[in-house]
């Protein structure tokens, strides 16, 4: 059974539409994520037809949630969920509150023309995605099982076989839930929102200006945490950017491998705008459309409110790059704080260009004592060998452990995760398990698995990824 106490449907209404899942046909049961079950206290009677909108559980109120959001830049005022229903939340055995989503379960009132449905593919690439996230320490959404609906949806590759996706996550209040109700000028909703947030997700933060300032801390190192494994999200849109601080929405994103700040793998972003050096900025523009929203509740004076607003923003650069630096020191496994640091780590990233991310990290456990396999990463090292003594000179005594400790052998290669959801929905889904395997021990050693732990081979190409709607 699953516990449900569903307050936001119960605490907010007006910010959500009743909704059930569409009914799939014949359930099948692809993966479903029994660790997770067993940490949350779930028991699953009936994974297929619980998670593929079949059969409603016990206690579950599923509703398509309202938000709005920034897409691209453009100010979108009504989007919501619109293949996606919140079957409702539960207490873990600590207490901590859950929400049960389904993604891909059918139409809502939000879907604007779309079949609120989705294909197997993308739904298993959130799960292996969230799943290396979580054993990579990163906040993240989690994936609870895929189950395959017995229909089949038409993308751009063809006929494909629908599947949805049941994740749990801290909650889905997003930076667009806020506009919504602000761009409606619905204040009341608005106030209830923060309160229920601050009550949820920040208990001490006292009001608006705490609430603002604990959500730019956390978003600060969640993407310095992005940055720092060399992942992409791809679509930083203000309804993708989740309050809790967590890691949501996993669609067209994917994990740099070669070094190049202007990396994009988003068929939709053609102008770069989400491309992985551009995160941070993008967080800084998004905490501002949340600001925008908050005004009313920073301080009853107008102007005052502004200022207050502008102060915070104008803090939120410095609050990154400590947080990335504090990336930067464990990933570079140095002693302690040094004035020097951020020097440091800008002229190691400038020495890797085009040099794979995560071998180059990685490798730097060995460069401790021997610099040959770091070096033959480089086509020119010479910049990596004028580089390295300095770096020497501020290593932690136990640095090689404490290297592999943080940088992982194993990531989400894209040719690796391309070819498992490529037999998966064909049939086979050996690949996809290998691989999850893998993924759920990236700080292992490389040995006997050094398949997962290479580059794509040559001639893999450019990499695209969709949204998968």
């Amino acid at each position: 059974m699953i516990p449900f106490d569903n307050s936001y449907v119960r605490d907010l209404p007006g910010t959500y539409l009743r909704q059930a899942p569409d009914v799939a046909p014949a359930p099948a049961l692809v993966v479903l994520n029994e660790a997770l079950a067993q940490e949350l206290g779930l028991v699953i009677e009936d994974a297929a037809g619980w998670f593929s909108g079949a059969v409603v559980p016990k206690g579950a109120e599923p509703a398509a949630l309202a938000y709005a959001g920034h897409q691209f830049g453009g100010f979108s005022p009504s989007l919501g969920d619109g293949r996606a229903h919140l079957l409702g939340e539960f207490l873990g055995p600590d207490g901590r509150r859950w929400d049960l989503q389904l993604k891909g379960s059918g139409r809502t009132p939000f879907s604007r023309g779309g079949d609120g449905k989705a294909a197997l593919g993308p739904m298993l690439r959130e799960y292996l995605i969230s799943e290396a996230m979580a054993a990579l320490r990163i906040p993240t959404t989690r994936s609870l099982a895929v189950v395959t609906t017995g229909e089949s949806v038409l993308r751009e590759a063809g006929s494909l076989p629908g599947a949805v996706v049941a994740r749990v996550a801290a909650s889905h209040i997003r930076v667009g839930t806020f506009q919504f109700f602000s761009a409606r000028g619905e204040v009341d909703k608005l106030r209830a929102l923060l309160d229920y947030t601050i009550a949820r997700h920040y208990p001490g933060a006292g009001g608006a200006l705490g609430l603002f300032d604990a959500v730019v801390e956390r978003q600060a190192r969640l993407i310095a945490q992005w940055m720092g494994v060399g992942f992409i999200h791809g679509v930083m849109n203000t309804d993708n950017m989740a309050l809790s601080g967590e890691t949501i929405d996993y669609g067209p994103c994917a994990f740099m491998e070669a070094y190049a700040p202007g990396t994009v793998f988003s068929s939709i972003d053609r102008q770069g705008r989400y491309a992985y050096a551009n995160q941070p900025l993008i967080m800084g523009w998004n905490l501002a459309r949340l600001a925008e929203t908050l005004l009313p509740f920073f301080d009853a004076d107008a102007d005052r409110a502004v200022d207050l607003a502008n102060a915070r923003l104008g803090g939120i650069a410095e609050i990154y790059r400590a947080e990335w630096l504090a990336v930067m020191r464990a990933k570079l496994g140095l002693l302690g704080t040094d004035a020097g640091d951020g020097a440091l780590a800008d002229d190691f990233l400038a020495a890797i260009q085009g040099v794979d991310w995560t071998l180059a990290f990685r490798r730097l456990a060995g460069a401790v004592e021997d610099e040959t396999a770091l070096l033959a990463l480089c086509e020119d090292a010479t910049e990596l060998k004028a580089w390295l003594p300095r770096w020497r000179a501020r290593l932690r005594p136990d640095a090689s452990p404490a290297l592999r400790a943080v940088n992982p052998a194993v990531i989400p290669r894209n040719h690796l995760v391309e070819a498992a959801l490529e037999a998966a929905t064909l049939g086979d889904l050996t690949p996809f398990h290998a691989l999850l395997a893998q993924l759920q021990d990236p700080f292992g050693p490389e040995t006997g698995r050094e398949a997962f732990t290479l580059a794509a081979p040559t001639g893999f190409g450019r990499y695209v990824t969709y949204c998968g709607t």
